[in-house]
């Protein structure tokens, strides 16, 4: 069973907890790879601005500005053992985004799928929701730990064991598009999906077992642009450009 959220919202937040996914590429900003820290820097100034609505956040930040699985990179080697390298490169994402966060006065724990206890703690379930509950930020890092899953079904699997009231889903465009927008003039944009209507048009907003799990949980998915200041307090407001995927 989910744990009860304990923290008291301000009054334009629509949720008391959230979980915040990231995309790797997101953190190289104008850069083609790595990580960009002015990006970072300003991510974590988004974070701390939802923080101070009085919200408990818990992030997921994926690790394809350093390496995927699934990526040309990747080509020639063994599937799990390409998977496990990308849970590596979202261990140092998180370690860079912990440290943005506590330059600016956050407490941090990094919870990693995969014992690596000289850098940050081995997730355990209990220990994330009390760090939740004192107000630490928890990042989850290196995805469920297991190959053949992205950091989206990651992302879907935390949402759900910390009983979030919704998931947060940053990426380059303001909301979900029936087309690429950048590519296609013509894409139609959308303020309100059910979990349905994403899966049978091939959104590919998430992956459908990340798609599934959270349709299962009751937990929306609120899709925003992370590359505009205030993007994620729009976000948990209401107020930001965004596309809400639930049944309600």
């Amino acid at each position: 069973m989910n744990q009860p959220s304990t923290a008291r919202a301000a009054p334009d937040a629509r949720y008391k907890r959230v979980l915040l996914k990231i995309s790797g590429e997101a953190l190289m900003g104008p850069g083609q790879y790595g990580i960009d820290h002015d990006t970072v820097s300003r991510i974590a100034g988004e974070v701390k601005d939802a923080k101070e609505l009085g919200v408990e956040l818990c992030l997921v930040i994926g690790g394809g500005n350093i390496f995927r699985g699934v990526s040309p990179g990747a080509k020639g080697m063994e599937r799990a053992s390409a998977d496990y390298m990308g849970m590596l490169a979202t261990v140092m994402n998180a370690l860079a985004l912990q440290n943005a966060l506590e330059k600016i006065g956050l407490y941090t724990r990094v919870l990693s799928a995969i014992e690596m206890t000289a850098i940050c703690e081995t997730y355990i379930r209990r220990r994330a929701l009390r760090h939740m509950e004192k107000g630490r930020v928890v990042i989850f890092a290196a995805g469920t730990g297991n190959p053949f899953f992205t950091t989206d079904t990651a992302a879907a699997l935390r949402a759900a064991e910390m009983g979030c009231d919704a998931l947060l889903k940053g990426t380059q465009v303001d909301g979900v598009y029936s087309a690429d927008p950048k590519t296609d003039p013509d894409a139609e944009r959308f303020d309100h999906l059910t979990y349905h209507e994403v899966l049978s048009r091939d959104l590919r907003v998430m992956d459908q077992a990340a798609i599934s799990l959270t349709r299962e949980s009751g937990i929306p998915i609120v899709v925003f642009p992370i590359g505009e200041r205030g993007g994620v307090v729009g976000a948990i407001t209401g107020e930001g450009a965004s596309t809400t995927i639930s049944d309600k």
